[in-house]
């Protein structure tokens, strides 16, 4: 790793500190307690594809003819990690996307996919991203998280979108899910979707993705200080608007105790 990597990093210790410690985590005791996080969580691995899809399409030729772009590193580090995403193996051998894994596994623990279904819809018929997520009536926190992840794929500025990609992402490994459907199982209930997208979740970023993801940081920002500067501040802003849907997750939880 480099010394400028280690930096920014050592820059996030503190904002990566509070999302490891964040309270949603002790109260996730159920269940049902998990399938409120995933109705909201999942607008979260939506926008993720979509970060991935912004890189894709400036650093790999997507239209024809086809044209080198002149970024072979980096179009690898995408390539790759678009090959682990959008299309996976399942948990019985069928190609897959990761999205479409959670939405699975979703259906499976109970929670609710209407809301992102008819998200989806709302974007297939060509409405906006804000209309879209209204039309689906998506929590709030939710909705600030999607807004601040397609402002900076707006911005078409390669190193930005890397930085939100690569730190903003959850990099917490969730233990807390593991117990609960281990406890589940015990009584009658074997989750295994959602138990083998977070394996699989796990194995991919932390063995694969995690790696290159900051290799491709380095090879953009390269020796200029300007760029560095600007993947920090997103970079920082990323993990606030994840600490900030977290917020929402726990107070949705919370909710029914005070009612």
């Amino acid at each position: 790793m480099s010394s400028r990597i280690e930096a920014l990093e050592n820059k996030l210790t503190p904002l990566r500190a509070s999302l490891k410690g964040h309270p949603l985590y002790r109260s996730l005791q159920s269940i049902d307690d998990v399938k409120l996080f995933s109705e909201f969580h999942v607008y979260a691995v939506f926008d993720f594809m979509s970060l991935l899809k912004a890189l894709q399409l400036q650093f790999t030729c997507v239209s024809l003819p086809w044209l080198p772009t002149g970024s072979g590193a980096v179009a690898r580090f995408i390539n790759e990690i678009v090959h682990g995403e959008e299309s996976d193996i399942n948990e019985v051998g069928e190609p897959m996307s990761h999205f479409e894994m959670y939405l699975d596994a979703m259906k499976q623990l109970g929670a609710s996919t209407i809301g992102m279904e008819t998200f989806i819809t709302a974007l297939q018929n060509n409405k906006s991203l804000q209309e879209a997520l209204e039309v689906a009536n998506a929590p709030k926190a939710a909705q600030d998280f999607v807004n601040y992840t397609f402002s900076v794929v707006e911005t078409k500025e390669a190193h930005k979108i890397a930085a939100s990609f690569t730190f903003g992402r959850e990099d917490v490994i969730p233990d807390m899910f593991i117990a609960i459907l281990e406890e589940a199982k015990t009584s009658g209930h074997d989750y295994d979707k959602f138990r083998y997208y977070l394996d699989r979740h796990i194995e991919l970023d932390g063995d694969e993705h995690g790696p290159i993801a900051l290799k491709m940081i380095e090879t953009l920002c390269g020796d200029n200080d300007t760029l560095w500067a600007e993947a920090e501040a997103v970079a920082i802003k990323s993990l606030e608007v994840r600490i900030a849907l977290w917020d929402g997750i726990y107070e949705a939880i919370k909710q029914p105790q005070l009612s």
